[in-house]
């Protein structure tokens, strides 16, 4: 299989494998105007099979949210043809509109117009709370 190299763009690496279709999704990829690879299941030394995503244009993208799904995404910017920089997530402090609050008294339940924003309260579990009810994310 080929796949063509970008000059200018964005590549999503180290996804864990099956990931990449529910991180094209909620990124919005598909309104974007450019050429997007999806590469599944790519051997990896590292982590056995890998996801990877490709987009061949600079465009803005939320780093909580991918940190939040996978805190192992590797993000390459590609310039010129050259990786200029390379960030490596981390479990965002606080995520806002990607989790809904599960608690039916909960004031986003009533205010709908309110972020839902939750805030990491443990790391290592990965558990996040509302900031309004302290419910737990499930």
């Amino acid at each position: 299989m080929y796949v063509d190299s970008i000059t200018n763009g964005i590549v999503l690496d180290h996804i864990r494998a099956g990931q990449s279709m529910e991180i094209y999704g909620i990124l919005g990829l598909a309104e974007l105007n450019c050429p997007v690879a999806i590469i599944k299941n790519a051997l990896s030394r590292r982590m056995g099979r890998k996801d990877i995503i490709k987009i061949d244009a600079e465009v803005p993208l939320d780093l909580d949210v991918l940190g939040f799904i996978d805190p192992g995404i590797t993000v390459n910017v590609i310039k010129n043809g050259k990786l200029v920089e390379k960030k490596h997530l981390e479990l965002p402090a606080q995520v806002r509109g990607v989790l809904k609050c599960k608690n039916p008294r909960c004031i986003t339940t009533t205010e709908q117009e309110l972020d839902q924003v939750f805030k990491l309260t443990d790391r290592e579990n990965r558990v996040y709370r509302c900031i309004y009810c302290e419910s737990k994310a499930k």
